[in-house]
């Protein structure tokens, strides 16, 4: 695929951002559009490997390597090189509902199994995605295609983030009647309220493909918490099947002395109501947890810490510090890291570099344990405890944290964001309809077959799988919708 000698002639050119002491005056998004010639020949890179890992999506060492969705990067990747743009969108869609949520918010484990990477940069595939269906919308190939029969079979997908989105798409595609049922007052779930504007834009992207969805035949009813306030018994009664794409929302909390002072916040509290008053009124009805002028800390890394970190610095914070309790990754993979694992080096992603311009320094300390959140006179939170630890191996072979004596320290904080992860889906719906839970609270429910225990009720993204990548959400949508569509056909045609 690609140029025969590409991967020797070209080298790896990333995207160019926009300035980050600019970008961050705004709420759009930061990336430059990557000029034609530069994307075609970043498709010749592409190697005609004998077996491209790129496209396996398969867990190495409990991290996923290549693509869970099995996208056909290699067969794109020619057909950019060779200017068929349309061949390639239409490959692109053969596995992917939505290139233009992956190709700007995936972490691109393509790249990290990409075959070429072993001992070069990888091709950049992500941006190539991007580009292919960003040219599709421009050049209006993407366009509603409503199914030309229906199957009299009516399906209920509780939650409109990637996994149902995928799952109703997949569904109405092959003729069932689909309702998708959305707690909050927006479509979209993680992708409109979990994720930032200037990462994803809301208006351009998420919801234009809805619109999309939406004249193709799907009906989307906001405002709809199923168990609450849409009973459960309503859906067993006017559906042939369910399925729960609900995600994993309860967030992992930091129980220390001091988490009731005013001022600790969950990330996602932070995040969701940033981004609905953004696009409610501009910011201007002041709903949202501000953090203009204060002295801010991030607990946790992660790509919901990088989040917090670049609203933060658009707010306009005055100090800006991210704890992480893990060791800084090296430059370059380690020895247990070998080729097709993700890479886990040390990077720069778009929070820590905009903090850089405006701090000068990546914003992370790394070995650091909370031990606990400090009030002043007033009840106030004015700091966060620390101490800094190393990790030592165990006789066992395992990893455990110990205190380095002498390290305890407090950081000023007006204000603490805890992204420290999710625990698993919110309990309510599940126990209504009966359905089993895992040892970790996700939904028991097989991968590959995604049927719970109660009859004609499936469950698939991070309320099965836990808390994981859009890309894998997309995945879970579709697989639950070709088993949902066997379970109401007897057969199904759905990949």
């Amino acid at each position: 695929m690609g140029k025969a000698t590409g991967f020797l002639e070209y080298p790896r050119e990333d995207i160019v951002d926009r300035d980050p002491a600019d970008r961050i005056k705004d709420w759009n998004e930061f990336h430059h559009p990557v000029p034609e010639d530069k994307l075609r020949r970043q498709g010749a890179r592409c190697m005609d490997c004998g077996v491209p890992f790129c496209h396996t999506g398969i867990m190495v060492a409990g991290v996923t390597s290549g693509c869970p969705i099995n996208n056909l990067i290699p067969e794109w990747n020619d057909a950019v090189y060779r200017g068929q743009w349309r061949e390639a969108l239409d490959l692109l869609h053969k596995t992917n509902n939505f290139p233009e949520f992956t190709g700007r918010v995936c972490p691109a484990p393509c790249e990290g199994s990409c075959v070429l990477g072993i001992n070069e940069p990888p091709v950049t595939i992500k941006n190539i995605e991007n580009a292919i269906i960003e040219r599709g919308f421009a050049e209006g190939w993407v366009v509603p295609n409503p199914p030309q029969r229906r199957t009299g079979k009516k399906v209920a997908v509780v939650g409109s983030g990637p996994a149902g989105l995928s799952c109703a798409d997949q569904l109405n595609k092959v003729g069932h009647q689909v309702t998708v049922y959305e707690r909050a007052d927006r479509l979209g779930g993680l992708l409109m309220y979990g994720i930032p504007n200037m990462k994803l834009e809301k208006i351009d992207v998420v919801e234009r493909r809805i619109n999309i969805l939406r004249q193709e035949g799907i009906e989307f009813i906001t405002n709809a918490e199923v168990g609450v306030n849409v009973p459960v018994a309503t859906l067993q009664q006017d559906f042939d099947a369910i399925v729960l794409c609900g995600g994993a929302t309860k967030p992992r909390d930091l129980l220390i002395a001091g988490r009731e002072l005013p001022g600790v916040h969950f990330a996602m509290e932070f995040l969701q109501a940033n981004t609905k008053s953004l696009l409610d009124s501009q910011h201007q009805d002041q709903r949202y947890i501000s953090a203009k002028g204060k002295k801010v800390v991030v607990i946790g890394g992660g790509d919901t810490g990088t989040d917090c970190v670049a609203t933060s610095l658009r707010h306009g914070c005055s100090q800006l510090t991210q704890l992480e309790i893990m060791e800084q990754p090296p430059e370059k993979r380690a020895a247990g890291n070998p080729w097709p694992e993700w890479p886990k080096l040390y990077v720069l992603d778009y929070g820590q570099e905009e903090a850089q311009a405006v701090f000068g320094r990546d914003p992370r300390d790394y070995c650091v344990l909370t031990k606990r959140f400090i009030g002043d006179e007033q009840g106030q939170l004015k700091g966060v405890q620390v101490v800094s630890i190393r990790w030592e191996t165990t006789e066992h072979g395992g990893k455990q944290p110990v205190e380095v004596p002498g390290s305890e320290r407090i950081i000023e904080a007006d204000l603490v964001l805890l992204a420290l992860g999710y625990t698993g889906p919110e309990n309510p719906l599940l126990e209504q309809l009966g359905v089993e839970q895992d040892d970790r609270s996700n939904v028991r429910a097989e991968h590959g077959q995604f049927l719970t225990n109660a009859p004609g009720v499936f469950a698939a993204g991070d309320m099965r799988r836990g808390q994981s990548l859009v890309v894998w959400a997309i995945n879970e949508g579709r697989g639950a919708a070709r088993e949902c569509d066997r379970f109401l056909m007897g057969t199904t045609c759905l990949p």
